[in-house]
């Protein structure tokens, strides 16, 4: 029994590290998950393609929690264990959700493999990647912003303390993204010095919630720099050209959001910084199967 899924990357309009409320919107990058299960082994190994040593606990749960809800179902031979491998355009550790899209990728690709997918609303394929994300510890919020944009496509609005979905819109926008070469773990966040932001992220959150995206995120990056200790220069750099301009998650990425001629000027702007730059677009669908 084999499935296969791929999950969008996502940006940020607001970080929820501050106060459990967060925002994510989809981007056309993505990570694709292949499973293999089996009637005949007893656990679940997963592999990342071209990253040998990578952690693959996160997406070996999901594949797992699958498995323990929709394995054994009337009819069917029993499923208890498989192989799960994941391929991505999307940098590790990057600030662009590449753990929400691999853990959705997975449970979808599981899903499938069962020949199960309509079994699980979307969301609460989301919910059980967040609950696979929490049980191995790389997030702290639970991440069901990032989620939750990946999983469905456009820009979400969620409490990340409950798991609910506050709001859900299908944009269609250009994103610019210029990701440096180093790394940054959000596990890793400084979550107090975050927690002191919180009036700005209040903020960010009714703008959001009112649709004013751009300038939410364009808030939400000015003030997680300052918290996160990250150079708010390309931010800079971006308002020149755009409204909307933010760093990713705990970085190190930033993105950016408008007219395409006007990113191509920002484009300039960042590809005199190190590391890559991408242009792309907003993503509606959210993950499917492959």
């Amino acid at each position: 029994m084999e499935g296969r899924a791929r999950a969008p990357a996502a940006g940020t309009v607001l970080n929820a590290l501050a106060t459990g409320r967060g925002s994510a919107f989809a981007i056309d990058e993505y990570t694709t998950a292949t499973v293999e299960l089996s009637t005949d082994r007893e656990d679940v190994t997963g592999e990342v393609a071209g990253a040998p040593e990578a952690d693959t606990r996160l997406v070996e749960r999901c594949v797992e929690y699958v498995i323990d809800a929709h394995g054994g179902a009337v009819g069917m031979p029993a499923v208890s264990g498989g192989t799960v491998r994941t391929e991505s355009e999307v940098p590790m550790a990057s600030g662009l959700k590449s753990s929400s899209a691999a853990a959705n990728a997975s449970v979808l690709a599981t899903l499938d493999a069962l020949d199960a997918t309509e079994r699980m609303t979307r969301e609460d394929m989301a919910r059980l990647g967040v609950m696979a994300a929490r049980d191995v510890g790389v997030t702290v919020t639970g991440a069901f912003d990032d989620a939750s944009a990946s999983m469905l496509g456009g820009v979400t609005v969620t409490d990340n303390e409950s798991d609910d979905l506050l709001a859900r819109e299908a944009v269609e926008w250009d994103v610019l993204v210029w990701t440096p070469p180093e790394q940054s773990f959000s596990a890793d966040a400084d979550v107090d010095r975050c927690r002191q932001i919180a009036p700005m992220a209040r903020l960010v959150e009714e703008l959001a919630l009112d649709g004013d995206y751009q300038r939410a995120m364009t808030v939400n990056g000015l003030a997680f720099c300052a918290a996160l200790g990250f150079d708010s220069e390309p931010i800079v750099e971006g308002l020149s050209q755009v409204a909307g301009v933010s760093l990713s998650g705990t970085g190190p990425s930033f993105t950016a959001v408008g007219e395409r001629g006007a990113l191509e000027q920002v484009r300039e702007y960042w590809d005199e910084r190190p590391g890559r730059t991408l242009l792309t677009t907003t993503q509606t669908e959210g993950t499917r199967t492959a």
